[in-house]
């Protein structure tokens, strides 16, 4: 007898649909084939899902079992194929009515007494059973959540594989898990930190809501203790709220790769990545036999923050750089090809030398060391970082001061009314903020006073900026002066986008 129904398997970060097909019939001895280009992990499912089956009170099958793994040249690595096995071979054996079986998928990993383990990529899955008209999607319960986000399909919360066979004969109705929104975002979407815990560094603060109100990239030069992790950190709390497509895509990431929190139906606080300078390669923009996103990715529309940057290994450093312009990547291998997102702003922060301070405030500081130092920083990668500031050591009077500097709510307001400004600008392109802004885009917005096209030609010519860093100050400038209202670039706007390019030329030089 011959059962079939529809589950899934990951590839990077997408849902790759897997019809499983298992026939039984009548062998000398009993035998369990898998074929599918199955990795370890399923090969080895066999076992589990006999003993589950037994320890669930159902008869185990002595005949031939062949399960076939559609299609057979995609490879199955995960676990969570584990349930539409054991179902298909309880169909197969006459345990159990096929007749839902080709309106439900199914997807989940058996432990030995037939309780189900949650997956990874659930959301994905969920998307594509709506995209294969599937009525419905068999979970593990700890993965509902996160899969009821998907309108046009029912999410099926599943203990066990008694509980799956009891809702397919028909005999255990389980209602659809429901999702609402409004609740998410109270239990998940609260920042607990914010910038009035800083004190000082209000040139600083400036900088980052310049940055955050057009996604520019940051970077912050300054001594140990300056409060430069401080600052980075908070920079998700002063961006808009993630829209609901924005969360649907950052979620499915994140749960292909199993960094979602228990219970935890979407992320609906922009991401915050924060990797140790010893990151590989493979583990910053992603890879491996089958690929997986790296921290680029993982911190797709949120902040990707690199802390000592001088430390991180220079060939890692600069694999960033075709990502920063496209904001994808791309990674091949000979089973095939996937991109995954990589849309995020990069904020670094360095110390000027290895003891940790500059020439100022009467410190020692060996000239050669600290060439050697900043050279591991390429020219063409701080070419593509924006915005450039040095947050100096916090004077004793303004750490003991009792009055609130600029707090997170008052730097989120300006960075609202900028991308306001920048939502109708951009209504009918695909890039809609600033930092984001093609050649042809910079030439239609960014038209500057008389007065500011003397001083950007006389600043171009000083500091020896690149076209490169040209088109970075005008996306700038075009930031500025959305956060004063203001249509035309003016010779103030220019001046502080310029004074943000000035410490490559100061320290690179």
């Amino acid at each position: 007898m011959l059962a079939r129904l529809l589950s899934f398997t990951l590839y990077g970060i997408d849902a790759r649909p897997v019809e499983v097909e298992v026939d039984i019939s009548p062998g000398a001895l009993p035998k369990t084939i898998l074929v599918g280009l199955a990795e370890a992990a399923v090969r080895e499912s066999t076992h589990r899902i006999e003993r589950a089956i037994v320890n669930s009170g159902y008869v185990r099958c002595i005949d031939r079992i062949v399960i076939n793994l559609s299609p057979a040249d995609l490879p199955k690595e995960a676990a969570s194929l584990d349930l539409p096995i054991a179902l298909g071979i309880l169909a197969a054996s006459g345990q159990l009515d096929q007749e839902l079986l080709s309106q439900y998928a199914a997807v989940g990993e058996l432990a030995l007494d037939g309780s189900l383990r949650p997956a990874r990529g659930t959301l994905s899955m969920a998307m594509e059973a709506r995209n294969h008209q599937q009525r419905g999607l068999l979970l593990p319960a700890e993965n509902v959540r996160e899969a009821s986000v998907v309108e046009g399909v029912d999410i099926i919360p599943i203990q066990s594989l008694t509980e799956a066979v009891g809702f397919l004969n028909g005999q255990l109705p389980i209602e659809p898990a429901p999702f609402r929104w409004e609740e998410a975002v109270e239990e998940y979407g609260r920042y607990l930190i914010d910038y009035a815990d800083v004190k000082g560094q209000e040139f600083a603060k400036r900088a980052l809501t310049v940055a955050a109100a057009g996604s520019h990239h940051l970077l912050m030069i300054g001594p140990p203790g300056s409060g430069k992790t401080l600052l980075a950190s908070r920079i998700p709390t002063i961006l808009p709220s993630l829209s609901q497509d924005e969360s649907l895509e950052t979620t499915r990431i994140h749960s292909a790769t199993g960094l979602l929190s228990n219970g935890e139906s979407l992320i609906l606080k922009r991401p915050f990545r924060e990797p140790h300078h010893t990151v590989s390669e493979a583990g910053l923009v992603g890879g491996g036999s089958v690929p997986k996103p790296g921290e680029i990715s993982l911190a797709h529309n949120g902040v990707l923050f690199l802390d000592e940057l001088p430390e991180f290994n220079k060939r890692t450093l600069e694999v960033l750089r075709q990502p920063l312009e496209s904001q994808n990547v791309t990674i091949t291998r000979a089973i095939g090809s996937t991109t995954f997102p990589a849309d995020f702003m990069l904020i670094a922060a360095m110390n000027p030398s290895p003891s940790g301070y500059g020439p100022e405030g009467g410190h020692r500081v060996n000239a050669q060391a600290m060439e050697r130092y900043l050279s591991k920083i390429s020219g063409p990668l701080l070419d593509r970082i924006d915005i450039h500031i040095e947050v100096p050591a916090v004077p004793f009077r303004e750490l003991a001061d009792k009055q609130e500097g600029t707090n997170s709510a008052q730097m989120k307001e300006q960075v609202l009314q900028a991308r306001e400004i920048q939502e109708r600008r951009f209504a009918s392109a695909p890039n809609r903020i600033n930092g984001r802004m093609t050649t042809r885009q910079i030439r239609e917005h960014c038209k500057l006073t008389a007065d500011a096209e003397l001083f950007l030609k006389a600043a171009m010519e000083e500091l020896g900026l690149s076209a490169r860093a040209h088109d970075r100050i005008l996306r700038v400038c075009r930031t500025i002066a959305d956060l004063e209202a203001s249509e035309l670039i003016t010779e103030i706007h220019l001046s502080e986008a310029v004074n943000y390019r000035s410490l490559d030329r100061k320290y690179w030089s």
